[in-house]
């Protein structure tokens, strides 16, 4: 089994950055990728950002440019970096591991950008 723990959410002003991780642990098998979701009240839940096993990074068209996905392969960790936040950011973001066998969740954890 594979646990995921999110941590780094919280309130920011329009404008500033925050930094998500997330530290994978237990039997990660036949890892292919490592990503970040976001679902705002109402929506449904959308990709932000995900990082394979070769580093090849994807972006969300809203976050280009200021959004950074990372993994420390030795940690089995992912992080993103989100800078320039923006109120329409707002969501609950998830960790999410895919392998060839089962895809993984984390909790969740709130990120709020808000004057």
């Amino acid at each position: 089994q594979v646990q995921l723990v999110e941590s780094g959410g919280g309130l920011v002003q329009p404008g500033g950055s925050l930094k998500l991780s997330c530290a994978a642990s237990g039997n990660i098998a036949s890892f292919r990728a490592m990503g970040w979701y976001r679902q705002a009240p109402g929506k449904e839940r959308e990709l932000v950002a995900v990082i394979n096993s070769l580093r090849i990074t994807n972006y969300a068209a809203s976050v280009k440019g200021r959004f950074t996905i990372s993994r420390d392969t030795a940690k089995n960790t992912a992080n993103l970096q989100m800078n320039s936040l923006k109120p329409e950011d707002t969501a609950v973001y998830y960790c999410n591991l895919a392998s060839s066998i089962k895809n993984y969740w984390g909790q969740g954890t709130q990120v709020t950008v808000s004057s």
